[in-house]
């Protein structure tokens, strides 16, 4: 097999939005930011730890968020409702997902508009 698994994601943002991203990924749903290989930084974005993996905050002009793609970022159990919280208190929209009872998940948008989706670990 040589495809082992998935490194990262990547999102697009529009130009300038860097702050925003840290204010969404890391203050509220706590991810931790990492840097980005000198090389890379001219293009702007921001980086985040994921769990082992990494998710990737592109910049992309013109911007197109992604609707209906999006990652499935899990979260440890007993979580979930308190990241929901913490995501509507920052105005984030939440929207609940029953339809595969007994997994817990919701989606939520970024503040650029790209779909996220976050499922309790079972």
């Amino acid at each position: 097999m040589a495809i082992l698994g998935v490194d990262h994601v990547q999102l697009a943002a529009p130009p300038g939005s860097e702050e925003e991203a840290r204010a969404f990924y890391g203050e509220l749903l706590e991810l931790e930011e990492i840097g980005k290989p000198e090389p890379l930084r001219r293009w702007g974005g921001v980086w985040f730890r994921c769990g082992p993996h990494q998710l990737h905050i592109g910049i992309e002009e013109p911007h197109v968020p992604a609707q209906k793609a999006h990652p499935g970022l899990l979260v440890a159990r007993g979580r979930l409702e308190y990241l929901a919280d913490r995501l509507g208190a920052g105005g984030a929209e939440v929207d609940w997902d029953e339809s595969l009872d007994p997994l817990k998940r919701f989606y939520t948008h970024d503040p650029w508009g790209n779909r996220i989706e976050l499922i309790e670990n079972r």
